[in-house]
């Protein structure tokens, strides 16, 4: 009886307070009024339209939702958006490779390696190292409505990108400990978006964090925006909803300090971070020889590439623009410059070093996010919107472009930062870069690419330990384990055996 009534109180609270089922409380008259004249002197007013008319938990929604946004910075950035300022006739941009002091390539086996090795790996042993996943997409191009990092790609061990990444953290830790008689500990920060963050974490703690000790492991959400007309007012998806949108991979930098991510590195004492995609199935996870030569040459911001393939190859490059470290996508780049070779090397193109987006950044760079991350430009993504009629509340399912959606770039930063403290390393693309972006049977950048890059990989590092693969047919490649081998140490009990493919190497074999 006593729970009934109990019961019964707490129902006439949540009526009397306005409480629906989503848990929120309806705000109070004031409060409301208060929100309608900072959008009505904006221009936004519409977006009330249908207020009055909403139940309590959709009023509870809405007023939440436009309580986190401000109008008159929306104005300005679809004012901004939409009537872009003019270029300047005068002058062409001028574009030059990063100069040979802020760079390297381990292509051709590096002097520093083992040095950058030694003291990215005494970092970590010291917990001096972080990583930042960004894992906010969804596998929608790959037939999946998951999270991108919880896909399988058809690995022996059916591992997803997820369990493959964690398990490479987990063997670096080991490395590191074994090397300087320390416990490793490699915070991993997750960003997630709306649509992935609750399956991300659920996907985690059904597999148990892989391993990883669940206190290191850190789920936080990238911000979003509103979607906003061709006219520039905000959208409606449905009477008591905006239309919103993830705000890029740029986003990571707001996300970082309204997490608490930031503070909770400043806790643990970190000083160095590695961020990367999710996607990228060979992805080095806090790569000592990165992380050391990151930490080598005192800089706030280094960057991974890969060799352009060819001068018509579609990917973005790293270089110096205006004398300015900058990505310059491949649209904007003239076929005569992408065609000129390097006058130091006749047989290579002058500008080669693809983006991959693998980016290492000084904790101290990221305690100045405040100072610059008001900066970074809002770009245009021009999509059809499903909003709502403010004039019969119908829903329009658009068949043309009828709105833009702004996100920013994580390499947005790079011209904000001086030549001086910018550094960037050239890396074996078959070693550390396949993405994962179309659907299975595309032939590039999809599952089957993603799993025979594994393979391969497994396999060469198996045949330089002086193991013999065995294949037949089109049977070919090895997956050997993160948990086994990092980047092709601790293979030597394989030498000599005979290993038919495909096979999956999970332990040491006597």
């Amino acid at each position: 009886m006593a729970a009934t009534v109990k019961e019964t109180i707490s129902n006439l609270l949540d009526k009397l307070q306005g409480k629906g089922e989503s848990g929120l409380l309806e705000p109070f008259p004031e409060e409301i009024a208060q929100l309608r004249e900072q959008y009505e002197k904006a221009g936004q007013g519409h977006v009330f339209t249908f207020f009055d008319g909403l139940n309590s938990a959709e009023k509870a929604q809405l007023f939440q939702q436009l309580s986190t946004f401000d109008p008159i910075r929306v104005n300005e950035l679809a004012d901004v958006a939409l009537h872009p300022p003019e270029v300047p006739a005068s002058g062409k941009a001028s574009l030059e490779p990063l100069p040979q002091t802020a760079t390297a390539s381990i292509l051709d086996s590096h002097p520093a390696l083992k040095q950058w090795y030694d003291e990215g790996l005494q970092l970590i042993a010291e917990s001096r190292v972080a990583v930042v996943l960004m894992a906010g997409g969804q596998g929608t191009r790959l037939g999946s409505s998951a999270p991108k990092g919880c896909f399988d790609i058809g690995l022996p061990s059916r591992k997803s990108l997820f369990q493959i990444q964690a398990e490479r953290i987990a063997k670096v830790q080991l490395l590191a400990e074994k090397s300087f008689g320390k416990k490793a500990v490699v915070p991993w920060y997750v960003m997630t978006s709306g649509p992935t963050h609750k399956p991300t974490e659920e996907f985690f703690q059904q597999h148990k964090y892989f391993g990883l000790d669940e206190s290191n492991v850190h789920f936080f959400e990238q911000g979003v925006l509103p979607c906003i007309s061709n006219e520039g007012k905000i959208l409606l998806e449905s009477k008591s909803r905006v239309a919103v949108a993830p705000d890029g991979n740029g986003g990571i930098y707001q996300a970082l300090l309204t997490s608490g991510v930031r503070e909770d590195m400043r806790k643990r004492g970190i000083k160095h971070i590695h961020t990367y995609c999710v996607d990228n199935c060979l992805v080095k996870v806090a790569d000592p020889v990165f992380i050391g030569f990151a930490a080598s040459k005192d800089v706030d911001i280094a960057t991974k590439v890969v060799r352009k393939r060819n001068a018509t190859e579609s990917v973005g490059l790293i270089l110096q623009k205006n004398g300015r470290p900058d990505v310059v996508e491949y649209s904007e780049i003239d076929k005569e410059t992408a065609e000129a070779k390097d006058p130091a090397q006749p047989d290579i193109l002058k500008f080669r070093a693809a983006n991959i987006v693998n980016h290492y950044y000084s904790f101290r760079f990221l305690e100045s996010i405040e100072a610059w991350s008001h900066k970074l430009p809002h770009h245009v993504a021009r999509k059809k919107i499903p909003c709502v009629n403010i004039e019969t509340g119908e829903t329009i399912k658009p068949e043309k472009s009828n709105g833009i959606k702004l996100e920013q770039f994580v390499f947005d930063v790079f011209p904000l930062t001086p030549l001086k403290n910018f550094a960037c390393i050239e890396v074996r693309r078959e070693d550390e870069f396949s993405p994962l972006k179309n659907a299975r049977g595309t032939g590039e950048d999809d599952p089957d690419t993603s799993k025979r890059d594994i393979m391969q990989q497994g396999q060469r590092w198996i045949e330089q330990a002086g193991g013999i693969i065995i294949t037949e047919g089109e049977n070919s490649g090895v997956e050997v384990s993160p948990l086994i081998s990092y980047g092709d140490e601790g293979l030597e009990f394989l030498k000599g055996k005979e290993i038919k493919a495909p096979a999956v190497i999970e332990k040491e074999q006597n």
